[in-house]
């Protein structure tokens, strides 16, 4: 499993739970995540893929594994699909980045775009500049209501995870990355001959989730049909694949409907391939 940016596995902790008994699990913080060390080096899909293929080695893994990547972690999943098409049984992609995530930022969305990567990058590159009694002060962390939901040692970890400031130059640099990282990535040949199950987030769950958020009505709906568009679209990558959308959940569909996760990674551990 692989996560989204800026996200830790531990918000995956039911998902686990519930497939540990009959399934080995593997799931990694990237470099400046968690408690992994930031090293010297960028942080970008490549180093992902690397980091992921290192750990197999580790702790030898040699039989094809099922990977699941949600967000900028599908953007990985993808990546390793491609360079390595060998030790794959299967994909799930959730609610994942695109790599023809250029596309929207062309889009008249003149609001949401005052939130560009160049701000955000600022944003962590200041941030990881501070200590952790400073971003505990300036960020506030607080738990979401399914986080509440998790054994009490694991919101622990959730808050602190967000006050670590490795994780803002890590951000910063995947952020740095992503786009030039999809060009490589599309540049790498087709994909892997293997079952794939993409799973997108509701458009009208998130567009009512985001109705206070001061962005206009208009570009909420030329965002999510865009990012609509581009999740059906990673359903060509594969001749085994299916495309799911999600009811009732938002881009953190691991945590609005745990139970399609499962269910996903249940049918493709199952039967070997999903039904088109």
């Amino acid at each position: 499993m692989i996560t989204g940016m800026g996200c830790s596995f531990e918000e995956w902790h039911d998902i686990i739970e519930t497939l540990r008994p009959a399934n080995r699990i593997l799931t990694f913080h990237r470099q400046g995540l968690g408690q992994s060390d930031i090293g010297e080096g960028v942080s970008n899909t490549e180093s992902a893929v690397r980091d992921l293929n290192e750990l197999l080695t580790y702790f030898q893994i040699e039989e094809p594994i099922y990977l699941v990547g949600h967000s900028y972690g599908g953007l990985c999943a993808q990546h390793f699909a491609k360079v390595n098409p060998e030790r794959l049984a299967g994909v799930i992609l959730v609610d994942s980045t695109s790599v023809n995530l250029k596309e929207l930022d062309e889009l008249d969305t003149p609001v949401m775009n005052e939130e560009s990567d160049e701000a955000w990058i600022e944003k962590c590159l200041d941030f990881a500049d501070k200590d952790k009694e400073e971003l505990r002060e300036i960020i506030k962390p607080v738990l979401s209501e399914p986080h509440l939901q998790f054994p009490k040692v694991v919101q622990e970890r959730l808050l602190d995870f967000q006050i670590t400031p490795t994780l803002y130059k890590a951000m910063a640099s995947e952020i740095q990355q992503w786009k030039n990282d999809a060009e490589v990535i599309k540049e790498l040949g087709g994909f892997p001959d293997v079952p794939l199950m993409v799973i997108g987030r509701d458009s009208e769950f998130t567009i009512n989730a985001e109705m206070d958020s001061g962005i206009p009505l208009e570009e909420l709906r030329r965002f999510e049909e865009k990012w609509k568009e581009l999740i059906s679209n990673q359903g060509s990558l594969s001749p085994k694949s299916e495309v799911i959308f999600a009811d009732n959940s938002g881009h953190s569909v691991y945590l609005d409907r745990p139970d399609l996760i499962v269910d996903c990674i249940h049918r493709m551990v199952s039967y070997g391939k999903p039904s088109k």
